[in-house]
């Protein structure tokens, strides 16, 4: 048995106290912490309060700092328990994390607090004079709010010679008195006495009251009225209705006349019953004029007086038993709440204390308790009348911020009645969520020679967590363009996520790159996420066309060849020239703008090839001068020109001087023959001495590999950054021509203009090759003959 009661729940552990009323307020009851085992200092952790339940009051409360039960209202044992010989109350000591109830019971013990007292200050006796010696008549009893020894204990007559006090008990307990008539009564002596009783209570100190008897002498009425019941006993359902019957009662009076008119009247009853009961005086029924509620009190005993009309009475009980209905719906206490609650709270997490009471009895007392089924919550029965109120899955404050509960109690009455308590959680965000942004990838288009400063593209991304935890702060990720830091490219505002150019950009030194964005939250730790950006530089016609070929070097002229046999629409020359510029901003044109014979010579539009455009004829000039426009196709449009320098001859025995081939003939055709009659005229002689001269020497110190009419296109002219540019580029092929020597080829020299890498010799030399570099170049044939030469233009 020991071992048991070791091992019972702290749960289930009682505490009993014993207090006087009328303490002071904030008396110490006791000690409740040491009384149940409890940690003084865990008190306030667990929120240690004392809760009566209900509507009831528990008079006390305690000290979260000591532990002590003490008195926090008057407490006042007749208001509270009235005759009732214990008065105890009742509460209980609730404390959460975890949940304990400990019931209290405080004994209210009657202090000598309340003076005896009569019903009414002069009690008229009329005693006929018959009456004998010996005869007694029944005396009101006093009443006293106090119980046992402070109770009435007394009475003391005023000495006289007629009558003496003789005391008793009555049923309950009560003591009353008796007038003893000890010497026999003669009206025509003495009509009337005037006798002081003293009743006195046995507390310390003792405390008294009085009352005046009036007795007057009448003629002989020797009976009492008499009830049909000592006690009557009746129930009465809460939900009577006014001016229903309680009770009957009946008292007989063996006299005659007004010695046997019995009256009734309530004797020694509170104020409040008075307000709910009332009695016909003449025919003893018992009527209900009040409202009756079995939660407020349960029964009623009410003392019924019976008198004759000489005054003589006696007295009954009448017991009304207070029948409970169900009128009252279940009332949900929230006792504890944790709000808000983490989304980071695990399944099973006890989120508050709810406490269900009904102030009914029995079956409608009995309460199920029970909430909607789409919250991730739920009610799980605790100790008694109380409900934990738990997680049953995980939370998510970015799907679902706020939960209305709506708590439903129902009770097992007939019919049943039921009551709904709404609670209102939040749930408070942690940072699980990392900024996401609107896009996998990023591209932003920026035209080059733009603005340092001006806005690339707005990246964006979202947080759902809430506060700090969602803001979102952005910066770029330390990284490399062609060796150079990115910040020296890009910058980023951490607010906004705009990025703006730090730099001006050329397409033509890069056309693309990427950078790396980082998102990232304040919450703690804080999340963070990337996203690429890949940033593309649109080109803008900034750059002119540049001519390959041909190309001056410094005052020299780069000549070509025509055979005076070419007909119409053979390839005497090729101008190149490249746009660094991309797509329509480098497709290029090409256009002769000025030439010495306008109907000789054309040019391809797009290809820059320049044929005969008809049969070179005998009286075509021989020195041929023209100048080509090279325009792109951008917004607008940039254009090159360069001067072409065409010699119409088979042999360069022929030509007298090429000097002054870059003489641009602004006059007419006549006016240059004229000219050029006059200087040949007088310079011919000398002309040809130089000529023959000059042709000797030449034939000594070089092989004959030249041709008459070549169109040499040197490879190397093309520089070596020049790249096909998404099929936009002027050089796109591979050319095959077929030269042909003249008849005197195997004695004429070939003058050919010198290049950029010495390819093209200019006017005034002669290009020297080995004769491994004739061979490779073809094989010589007899005069008049025929061989091919295959010249590769790399595009």
């Amino acid at each position: 048995m020991v071992f048991f009661l070791l091992f019972l729940p702290a749960s289930f552990g009682d505490a009993s106290y014993s207090i006087p009323e009328e303490m002071k307020r904030g008396s110490v009851i006791g000690n409740i912490a040491k009384d149940l085992g409890l940690d003084e200092q865990s008190l306030s952790v667990r929120k240690a309060r004392i809760d009566a339940g209900g509507s009831r009051r528990c008079y006390c409360d305690i000290n979260l700092n000591s532990g002590d039960l003490i008195v926090s209202d008057r407490i006042d044992r007749e208001a509270l328990c009235g005759q009732k010989a214990s008065c105890a109350l009742k509460c209980e000591l609730v404390l959460e994390n975890p949940l304990e109830i400990h019931r209290i019971l405080i004994h209210i013990n009657d202090i000598n607090d309340n003076s005896p007292q009569f019903d009414n200050d002069v009690i008229k006796l009329e005693i006929t004079e018959s009456a004998d010696k010996g005869f007694r008549f029944p005396l009101d009893e006093a009443h006293d709010a106090d119980i046992g020894l402070n109770a009435v204990q007394s009475y003391t007559l005023q000495r006289n010679d007629n009558f003496v006090l003789a005391l008793h008990s009555n049923a309950d307990g009560g003591k009353y008195g008796e007038l003893v008539l000890e010497k026999e009564l003669d009206r025509e002596d003495k009509q009337e006495f005037t006798l002081l009783l003293t009743v006195a209570d046995g507390g310390t100190p003792m405390k008294t009251g009085t009352v005046v008897i009036h007795v007057i002498v009448l003629d002989a009425n020797d009976n009492i009225p008499l009830f049909s019941q000592a006690v009557y006993e009746v129930s009465l359902p809460e939900n009577s209705p006014l001016d229903t019957v309680v009770v009957s009662v009946s008292a007989a009076d063996a006299d005659e006349g007004a010695n046997g008119a019995v009256t009734y009247d309530f004797a020694r009853v509170s104020g409040e019953v008075d307000k709910l009961f009332s009695l016909n005086r003449k025919e003893g029924e018992i009527r209900l004029k009040g409202l009756i509620d079995f939660e407020e009190e349960s029964n009623y005993e009410i003392r019924i007086q019976a008198k004759d009309g000489s005054g003589l009475s006696s007295y009954a009980k009448l017991i009304i038993e207070i029948t409970d209905v169900n009128d009252n719906a279940p009332e949900i206490f929230l006792k504890s709440l944790k709000n808000p609650i983490s989304e980071s709270a695990i399944p099973g997490t006890e989120v508050g204390i709810i406490n269900v009471q009904d102030k009914d009895s029995g079956a409608n007392q009995q309460v199920r308790c029970s909430i909607q089924q789409n919250v991730p919550f739920k009610l799980v029965p605790s100790i008694k009348n109380y409900y934990s109120l738990v997680t049953t899955g995980e939370l998510d404050r970015e799907l679902v911020s706020d939960y209305n509960i709506t708590i439903t109690a129902v009770d097992e009455g007939s019919p049943p009645l039921s009551s709904s308590k709404t609670v209102q959680l939040s749930v408070s965000d942690v940072n699980d969520n990392s900024p996401a942004f609107d896009q996998q990838s990023y591209s932003a288009y920026v035209t080059e020679n733009n603005k340092p400063g001006t806005s690339v593209i707005s990246v964006r991304s979202r947080d759902p967590d809430w506060r700090q935890n969602g803001t979102v702060f952005y910066s770029l990720l330390s990284s490399e363009v062609s060796g150079v830091p990115v910040s020296s490219f890009l910058s980023i505002n951490g607010d906004t996520g705009v990025i703006h150019s730090v730099r001006s950009f050329d397409y033509e030194q890069f056309r693309s790159f990427k950078v790396q964005v980082v998102a990232r939250d304040n919450g703690s730790p804080p999340l963070s996420s990337n996203v690429t950006v890949s940033v593309f530089i649109t080109d803008e016609n900034d750059n002119s066309p540049q001519i390959l070929y041909p190309a001056p070097l410094g005052n020299s002229m780069m000549t070509e060849m025509v055979p005076k046999a070419a007909h119409a629409g053979s390839l005497v020359s090729k101008v190149i020239a490249v746009d660094a510029d991309s797509g329509q901003n480098a497709w290029l044109s090409y256009q002769i703008l000025k030439s010495t014979d306008p109907g000789l010579f054309t040019i391809g539009l797009h290809s820059g090839e320049i044929r005969a455009q008809r049969d070179i004829a005998e009286s075509d000039t021989m020195k041929q001068n023209l100048v080509v426009s090279v325009k792109d196709n951008g917004q607008p449009s940039l254009s090159t020109t360069c001067a072409v320098y065409l010699l119409i001859s088979d042999n360069l025995a022929e030509v007298p001087e090429l000097k002054d081939m870059s003489y641009e003939e602004n006059s007419s055709k006549l006016t240059s023959y004229l000219i050029i009659a006059l200087v040949s005229v007088s310079t011919f002689f000398l002309t040809f001495i130089i000529l023959i001269v000059v042709v000797k020497f030449c034939r000594r110190r070089k092989p004959r590999l030249l041709f008459d009419g070549a169109v040499a296109i040197p490879g190397a002219y093309f520089p070596p950054n020049y790249a096909d540019v998404d099929g936009a580029g002027t050089l796109r092929s591979s050319y095959n021509y077929d030269t042909y020597l003249t008849t005197g080829s195997r004695t004429s020299d070939f003058k050919f203009v010198r290049s950029f890498n010495d390819g093209t010799l200019p006017a005034d030399q002669t290009l020297k090759r080995s004769p491994q570099e004739t061979r490779e170049l073809g094989e010589t044939t007899e005069n008049g003959s025929k061989f091919s030469t295959l010249v590769k233009l790399p595009l």
